[in-house]
C-alpha cells in the first residue's frame, strides 16, 4: 500500500485488497508484471519473505508490534491472505511500512533495491545519494532521468547552493532564507511539517494537574501572534493533536476553542487558587531553534496572565532522557508527528497506560473512546471516534496546542509538480522540468 496526497491508502505492489467482515483476514492480489530494480519479476515468494522479515524483527523500520497480530500467511496463485489474531482498523496503514524486497537479497545495506519509480545508483557517505529513473516501473510518474540528494554540513550552504545552480530544490527552509532568493529564479511552495507543535504539559505536576490552570494557559496564549512573531506569519494554528493534511480526522472547529482572553485566564487561575499566578518552567531542546523561539514568545504572553516562565534549554539527549522517558519536567515545547497514515500514533500517546504518554495525561472517557477506536472496523466509525478523542483533549486542555509549522520549499523555475503528503516524503516521481 502507499499514501495519496489527500491521506488515502491505495494498492501499490498489490493491485487490490479485500477485508473480511469480521476484520480477521485481508486478501491482497499481487500486481501483474511488477519488477524489481534489477529487472527480476516480483513473485509471491518475495512478498512472503518480506512479510516474514518484518514479523520476525529483521526489518527495524516496520511496526513490529502491530504486525505481531498476523497469525497466518497463506498464498494461492497471485493472492495473499493474512489472518489476524484480532481485528485492527489501522492494519492497512501499518502494512504500508512493509517494503517488498527480493527474497534472500544480501546487498540491501550497500545497494538497496525495490519496485519504485527510481532506483539506487550510488551513495557517498555524508555527501550525496544518486537515483535514476526506473524504466520498468509499473505505475505513472518519473519523468526526471536522474536525481541527486546532497548532504550539506550547514544551513548557510543551502541558499548559496540554490543561487549558484548546484541545487534545484530545498525543503524545510526558513522565511529569511527564501527572502534571499530571486522570484525570477525560484518559486516558493508552502506545505506543512505534518506535526503538532504544542506547549506540552505534565498533567501530574502541580498546578498543571488542575484543568482550570491548563485552560487558563490556553486562554493566555495568542497563537497567531506567536506565529507572526516567531515564524513571520508562516504556520497553521491548531487546537488539538491533529494536523490539517489528515483531512478526514481534522476538526477545524477546535482551532479557536480557546480564544485569546487574558482576563479569562486570570479568572480561572484565581478560581484554581492562584490569584497572583505561579512560576512555571518550559524545558526545550536547545538544538531546535524554532521550539526555542516559540518558548520565548510564550513566556512573554504568559507573563500578562501572571505566569512567570523560566526557559530551560537542554541538549537533545537530555530532553529524551529527562522529559520524554523520565517525565521529569513541568512543560516543554516540541513537535510530535506520525510516520504512517493513521491518526492512531498521534492519539495513542494520551491513553493513560501508554508507555509514550510522557505528559501523564489521564482521562477515563478518553481511554474508553480510544479502545472503541481501535476495535472499530468501519472506517467512518473509527474516524468519528478519533475526532471525539481530539475534542476530549481540547476540552480538558491536555496541552496548549499551537501550530503545524510551515514547510517552505524553494523550487527552481521550470521545475514543477511538487506534491505534499500527510507524512513527510519528497516524491520526485511527481516532479518534471517544463
Amino acid at each position: 500500500m502507499k499514501p495519496t496526497a489527500d491521506g488515502q491508502l491505495v494498492p501499490a505492489v498489490a493491485s487490490a485488497v479485500e477485508a473480511s467482515e469480521d476484520g480477521l483476514t485481508y486478501t491482497f492480489t499481487l500486481r501483474e508484471g511488477i519488477r524489481f530494480h534489477n529487472g527480476e519479476p516480483v513473485d509471491m515468494e518475495d512478498v512472503v519473505y518480506s512479510l516474514e522479515r518484518c514479523t520476525n524483527g529483521e526489518d527495524p523500520t516496520a511496526h513490529i508490534k502491530v504486525l505481531d497480530i498476523i497469525t497466518g500467511i497463506q498464498t494461492e496463485g497471485d493472492r495473499l491472505t493474512l489472518t489476524l489474531s484480532e481485528p485492527s482498523g489501522d492494519f492497512l496503514a501499518y502494512i504500508m511500512t512493509v517494503y517488498i524486497i527480493p527474497r534472500d537479497y544480501e546487498d540491501l545495506e550497500t545497494h538497496p533495491i525495490g519496485t519504485g519509480p527510481y532506483k539506487f545508483v550510488s551513495r557517498a557517505a555524508q555527501n550525496n545519494l544518486v537515483l535514476e529513473r526506473f524504466a520498468d516501473y509499473w505505475g505513472e510518474g518519473g519523468s526526471l532521468d536522474k536525481v541527486t540528494y546532497k548532504v550539506l554540513e550547514n544551513a548557510e550552504g543551502l541558499v548559496l547552493g540554490l543561487q549558484s545552480g548546484a541545487l534545484d530544490l530545498v525543503a524545510h527552509m526558513t522565511s529569511e532564507q527564501t527572502s534571499q532568493l530571486s522570484p525570477a529564479d525560484f518559486h516558493i511552495e508552502q506545505g506543512s511539517m505534518n506535526l503538532v507543535q504544542a506547549l506540552y504539559l505534565n498533567n501530574a505536576s502541580a498546578p498543571l494537574d488542575d484543568v482550570r490552570v491548563r485552560q487558563a494557559l490556553c486562554y493566555a496564549i495568542d497563537k497567531q501572534a506567536m506565529i507572526d512573531l516567531a515564524f513571520d506569519g508562516y504556520g497553521i494554528p491548531l487546537g488539538t493533536s491533529m494536523f490539517p493534511s489528515f483531512a478526514k480526522y481534522y476538526d477545524d472547529s477546535l482551532t479557536d476553542y480557546y480564544p485569546h482572553d487574558v482576563e479569562r485566564a486570570k479568572a480561572l487561575l484565581a478560581e484554581a487558587g492562584y490569584p497572583n499566578g505561579f512560576e512555571m518552567t518550559i524545558t526545550v531542546p536547545s538544538n531546535y531553534s524554532p521550539h526555542v523561539n516559540t518558548a520565548e514568545v510564550l513566556a512573554e504572553q504568559l507573563k500578562e496572565a501572571g505566569v512567570q516562565v523560566t526557559i530551560l534549554p537542554v541538549e537533545w539527549n537530555t530532553w529524551l532522557n529527562d522529559v520524554y522517558n523520565g517525565r521529569d519536567f513541568q512543560s516543554t515545547v516540541i513537535g510530535l508527528e506520525t510516520d504512517n497514515m493513521t491518526a492512531r500514533k498521534l492519539l495513542e500517546r494520551f491513553e493513560s497506560s501508554s508507555s509514550k504518554n510522557f505528559t501523564n495525561y489521564s482521562d477515563a472517557e478518553y481511554d474508553e473512546v480510544f479502545a472503541r477506536a481501535l476495535a472499530a472496523l468501519d472506517d467512518a466509525e473509527q474516524t468519528e471516534a478519533y475526532r471525539t478523542l481530539e475534542r476530549i483533549l481540547t476540552e480538558t486542555a491536555a496541552n496548549v496546542y499551537l501550530q503545524d509549522m510551515a514547510d517552505l520549499v524553494a523550487v527552481r523555475s521550470g521545475l514543477s509538480g511538487l506534491t505534499f503528503y500527510p507524512i513527510y516524503v519528497l516524491d520526485v516521481s511527481t516532479l518534471s522540468w517544463d
